[in-house]
């Protein structure tokens, strides 16, 4: 609770001033409802017996109570108002933080959380805390305010009543903050299971097709079932420990309410040794008290659920938002020289601690060469694409381009110079122009189109709907091969001084496919050029093959010089994978 707290205060200082005028409108708010059964008390008075009724000071009393319900009114609907601006300004300044943190945050953390659970941080949690700030500024903060006049109102009409409420009092608070403790940790793994139910729905739908061609959907559905069924039995436990809050409180208000009551009719017959008699109006007064000083504690038990929720929650943001980001190089002035070359010096890297996979790589690659990196499923291809790219830092040696060490260079300077084409593609929802220039935003109609056209994407775009105008993602019907030629078509728009091509024409017809590399060919003309194939026969014309086992390049050199030395890549290309 406490760092949660300390979590959320961080919002609500900047928010003083909403704060302050909130606290202003709950004070006039509740001044007016507590001094209402004053005016209601003063009206009994006046009522003496038949034919004793002082009607002026009734008149009185109407017009008064009139002007406090109007107000009454207002101050609770701007309350309303303040409170919901308050809450959401907070839940919009937290979702573009985790935003912004989830866009920094290094690979290495992505790659090891589900997407279903970041999903539920980003959506869920926030929801619940947006739910829980709202409620706790609406019924705690009131709820508190209520309870602290309504002690002092009853003071100035009667110190006894007041003193027995303020000493049963305490036992209301001890109920509540008793099962508060025992909810905390069930509403702790609610919310873990949230996150995973939503992880677990998020990779099966994702990959039904794969699922459905392997018969597995019984098997993923009782996966689920798992998570439901232990979902069901901890909600079960929250729900039930955080209803008897209220029946609990509510009890221990009905005793005091019992208890002014008696002490009250005491007073007014006069049978109390201390304290002030009380008159018939006053009684009212003091019962219409204890009614709502008790009404709060109730309301506040029903809060106590949102709140506990809430605040799992947002010290699930804060675990997220404390997680330590990519750290960016200082501003350093980049060699923006047209094609660059590449040296990667004595490299040692793992995903995995003690799991080594690149071990002293070594590897100079001048500028303008075309480089081709293959080798079997496993040997580090994709992972010394990730390392040019710096979506992973090495754990020692250095790469270098032109000289510069990347790890001096600002990440976004140094990736603005190379273009990529995956193997696996990506398409946001937007039009089709937007998504080829997504790396080059103003780029004009007439330069995405030739970039289409030379990625042999002009046809079937302008067989679409509306065209480069129609609005496509990644479920738009469009085959695999259209995807990866508008993948492309991006590449050979920003015409970047460096291409990386990762399996970039596996998914695209052999007639295509030889348009494409007549393509690249011009694209990659004086450009240095690294190529992830496992057709070899794709990679011939490569000014330098690299070939990769177990985190090593074992050889390189040109096609020919490979096949003379009779060595692994001769076994490769001669056993049929190209």
């Amino acid at each position: 609770m406490k760092k949660a707290f300390r979590f959320l205060s961080r919002y609500l200082r900047p928010m003083a001033g909403l704060m302050a005028l909130s606290a202003l409108l709950a004070l006039v708010s509740v001044g007016c409802s507590l001094y209402i059964p004053v005016l209601f008390g003063r009206a009994i008075d006046a009522i003496v017996a038949p034919g004793q009724v002082d009607f002026s000071a009734i008149g009185t009393v109407a017009w008064q109570v009139g002007l406090l319900i109007l107000a009454y009114v207002l101050s609770t609907y701007g309350l309303s108002l303040v409170n919901n601006r308050l809450t959401f300004r907070i839940v919009r300044q937290m979702r573009e933080e985790m935003m912004h943190q989830l866009m920094r945050l290094p690979l290495s953390y992505l790659d090891g959380q589900p997407r279903g659970a970041l999903l539920s941080r980003a959506i869920n949690d926030v929801d619940k805390v947006a739910d829980g700030l709202l409620m706790g500024f609406t019924h705690l903060f009131v709820g508190i305010t209520t309870i602290l006049a309504t002690i002092v109102f009853m003071f100035l009409v009667h110190w006894l009543v007041a003193l027995l409420v303020v000493v049963v009092t305490p036992l209301s608070l001890f109920v509540a903050r008793f099962i508060a403790k025992k909810i905390h940790s069930h509403f702790d793994r609610q919310a873990v299971l949230v996150a995973s139910s939503t992880a677990w729905v998020d990779e099966y739908l994702g990959n039904q097709k794969t699922v459905q061609a392997f018969a597995h959907e019984q098997t993923s559905a009782e996966g689920f079932d798992r998570i439901a069924n232990e979902w069901e039995k901890v909600s079960t436990k929250a729900v039930f420990f955080s209803s008897l809050t209220n029946p609990c409180t509510r009890c221990v208000n009905a005793i005091v309410y019992a208890l002014v009551v008696c002490v009250g009719c005491l007073s007014c017959a006069g049978l109390l040794p201390v304290g002030d008699m009380l008159t018939v109006g006053g009684l009212s007064v003091i019962l219409s008290y204890a009614t709502q000083y008790t009404k709060p504690f109730n309301e506040i038990s029903g809060v106590i659920t949102e709140l506990q929720n809430a605040c799992v929650c947002a010290v699930r943001i804060q675990d997220l938002l404390s997680v330590p980001v990519e750290e960016e190089a200082t501003d350093l002035p980049v060699d923006t020289q047209e094609s660059p070359s590449v040296s990667v010096q004595n490299v040692d890297f793992s995903y995995v601690p003690d799991r080594p996979l690149i071990e002293d790589l070594s590897v100079d690659v001048p500028s303008g060469a075309h480089v081709a990196i293959v080798g079997p499923t496993g040997c580090g291809k994709t992972t010394l694409i990730n390392l040019l790219m710096r979506f992973y830092d090495v754990k020692a040696g250095s790469i270098r381009v032109n000289g510069q060490d990347i790890r001096d260079i600002p990440r976004r300077a140094h990736r603005a110079r190379f273009g990529m084409v995956l193997q696996d593609t990506w398409l946001r929802h937007a039009t089709v122009r937007d998504n080829i220039a997504i790396g080059k935003p103003d780029a004009t109609l007439e330069e995405i189109r030739q970039a289409a056209i030379s990625a042999h994407a002009d046809g079937f775009i302008r067989r679409l709907p509306q065209g480069y105008d129609t609005v496509i993602d990644d479920g738009s019907g469009l085959s695999v091969g259209q995807k990866q030629l508008l993948c492309i078509a991006r590449a050979m728009l920003n015409m970047p001084p460096m291409l990386i091509l990762d399996e970039a024409t596996s998914s695209i017809d052999t007639r295509t496919e030889l348009k494409i590399r007549a393509a690249f060919d011009r694209l990659t003309r004086g450009k240095t050029s690294f190529i992830v194939a496992h057709r070899l026969s794709t990679i011939r014309s490569c000014d330098i093959i690299l070939v990769m086992r177990d985190g090593q390049v074992i050889e390189q050199g040109s096609h020919e010089e490979l096949m003379a030395q009779d060595g692994f890549y001769r076994h490769l290309y001669q056993s049929g994978i190209q």
